[in-house]
């Protein structure tokens, strides 16, 4: 009988395993070989099972922190009044000019008169007319040769006669187009010898004082806002203005969720021009938060940002944050206990509820 050679080395193999396995002889992996060698790994762990794990800790205590909100926006001119003819007539004559500063009543725009003065004149006449119809049945009334009914459409006469007196005057001062609020007049004005129909544009005044710097802030930050608040408004000019909250809308932007906000400046100089971009800094009530290195930041098991700190016990425990704002070097974040002693070096590698040895760390958060 033949016998291949793979099944004969097999079978001597297994007869040498089975024998040094009789023996009795194990050999531990990870054991020295001498006496005064290296203890190994596995020795090595056994002897550290009653070690605490050592991390890093700073104490952290709260602080006042002053936030300014920054609202991005533009300058808008408190208030631009397109002034416009309310009768029909030619202009005559122009008395301002465009960019030319006016005051209230300042006539803009003078218009043909036509028979307007005439009118006046007439209704003028008609009713000293009704007066002395008025006074003559009066008398009568009195001494009883005329029925109160006749004093009574003479009165009623009169009145129409007064009316038609204001009417006519007033239609006549129409013809003089004044400025309804002081500003400067905004290019272009109607031409001399243009026709104006009722509504038609004399000129349009731009009031620059007080000036008005606008923006939009998130729906997070607006219960942050009050009227009267004091703000910084930095113009790409270059010029930087103080200011104060004078409107915050009522409601939000139906398409961004946004809020409107008015900063009102003073521009009696006439320096700040409309339609400007500008930067506008809200400063927000002081506040107790924290001031740490990002690097102390870390994540739990659901996904949330905060802290890992231990207590007085040197226990772990994680505490979420909310960060404010960055500054310098560090973050300020909210929703720490007034003092905290947070773990800087090790909150990687140990659970909440575990017990460390904790060393502190003297140098402080850098700012």
């Amino acid at each position: 009988m033949h016998f291949k050679f793979s099944y004969v080395l097999a079978l001597a193999m297994t007869g040498a395993v089975a024998t040094w396995m009789a023996t009795g002889t194990i050999v531990r992996g990870g054991q020295e070989d001498s006496a005064n060698g290296t203890p190994p790994p596995a020795e090595r762990q056994q002897d550290s099972q009653g070690t605490l794990f050592k991390v890093e800790v700073l104490p952290v205590s709260a602080q006042a922190r002053l936030s300014l909100l920054e609202i991005r926006g533009r300058t808008e001119a408190h208030a631009k009044v397109a002034v416009r003819a309310e009768t029909a007539a030619v202009v005559n004559e122009r008395p301002a000019r465009s960019g030319a500063r006016v005051e209230a009543g300042d006539v803009l725009c003078r218009m043909d008169v036509g028979t307007r003065e005439a009118n006046v004149a007439e209704a003028k006449a008609m009713l000293a007319q009704a007066q002395l119809n008025y006074k003559a049945a009066d008398k009568l009334s009195q001494s009883g040769f005329t029925a109160q009914t006749t004093l009574a459409a003479q009165q009623a006469a009169l009145d129409a006669a007064r009316a038609r007196v204001e009417e006519a005057e007033l239609e006549l001062d129409r013809t003089q187009v004044r400025a309804p609020i002081s500003g400067v007049i905004e290019s272009p004005m109607a031409d001399v010898g243009a026709r104006l129909n009722v509504g038609d544009t004399c000129a349009t005044i731009v009031a620059f004082n007080p000036m008005t710097a606008i923006g939009q802030v998130a729906e997070l930050n607006v219960g942050k806002l009050s009227l009267g608040m004091t703000a910084t408004v930095d113009l790409i000019t270059g010029q930087s203005v103080p200011g104060k909250v004078t409107y915050i809308a009522p409601a939000a932007d139906a398409d961004t969720r946004t809020f409107r906000i008015e900063v009102e400046m003073d521009n009696s100089d006439g320096a700040i021009r409309d339609g400007l971009t500008a930067l506008t800094r809200i400063e927000l009530p002081t506040r107790q938060a924290h001031f740490l290195s990002p690097s102390m930041l870390t994540l739990n098991d659901a996904g949330q940002i905060g802290v890992r700190a231990v207590n007085d016990q040197n226990i772990t425990e994680f505490h979420p944050v909310t960060i404010l704002g960055n500054e310098g070097q560090g973050v300020w974040v909210d929703g720490l206990p007034e003092t905290v002693t947070i773990i800087t070096v090790g909150q990687d590698y140990v659970k909440d509820g575990e017990t460390v040895e904790p060393i502190v760390k003297t140098a402080e958060a850098a700012r």
